[in-house]
């Protein structure tokens, strides 16, 4: 995730909230208009998704929290007088409650296999990242980071090595239960690294523009 921008002044709305403005990262499309407090702008940088503070309900909300339709940071500016935001994001699903693309009924072109894709996002930065900053004892993730990169590292090795075996003999079930086995282990190792998925996508995006 890129940043770029001045010092946000919160203090220049009198109830503390700034406009955010989503945009599609893919297709530009202008997704979604909606509130950040200082707190959720430090959520959204923590999480990797759009989180909102909603006036509704008076609370911090993060878009996709029940729909699943997350919307996946890419990139956070502001304006030039630090008080509006622009987040480019990769939307997993319809934006709009209603079901439309975006909030202002505009169709928004993509590939249809981006929901799927955007689950691997999903994974690291809700599922992965949580066990790692609020670990459990029964976690079989939690555990790993407990061992440390040494562990993980060779889990993702002997995942591989699986992965290799598997491809050799005729079973298609087997054979994507150990890539899976393989990816879900590697977004493990990129997390305890520090690394977001995003941005070994935007080296292979590079590679192939």
């Amino acid at each position: 995730m890129s940043e770029t921008f001045s010092t946000i002044d919160f203090n220049k709305s009198p109830d503390g909230l700034i406009p955010a403005i989503i945009q599609d990262i893919n297709t530009n499309k202008v997704l979604m208009l909606g509130y950040m407090s200082q707190e959720a702008l430090e959520r959204t940088k923590e999480l990797g998704t759009v989180t909102f503070f909603s006036r509704s309900k008076q609370r911090l909300w993060t878009k996709g929290e029940t729909s699943g339709n997350f919307l996946f940071v890419n990139e956070i500016a502001a304006d030039c007088d630090g008080d509006t935001i622009l987040i480019k994001a990769t939307p997993a699903g319809p934006t709009c409650h209603t079901g439309a693309d975006t909030c202002f009924g505009e169709k928004n072109s993509q590939d249809t296999r981006i929901g799927e894709a955007s689950f691997l996002n999903y994974l690291q930065k809700e599922v992965i990242r949580e066990r790692k900053l609020n670990p459990l004892d029964e976690s079989y993730t939690s555990s790993l980071f407990r061992k440390g990169i040494n562990k993980i590292a060779q889990k993702v090795g002997e995942e591989a090595v699986e992965v290799v075996i598997e491809s050799k003999d005729d079973d298609a079930d087997l054979f994507k239960n150990e890539v899976s086995d393989l990816l879900f282990h590697l977004l493990v190792l990129l997390e305890q690294k520090n690394i977001d998925l995003d941005e070994v996508i935007s080296v292979l995006r590079s590679r192939h523009q």
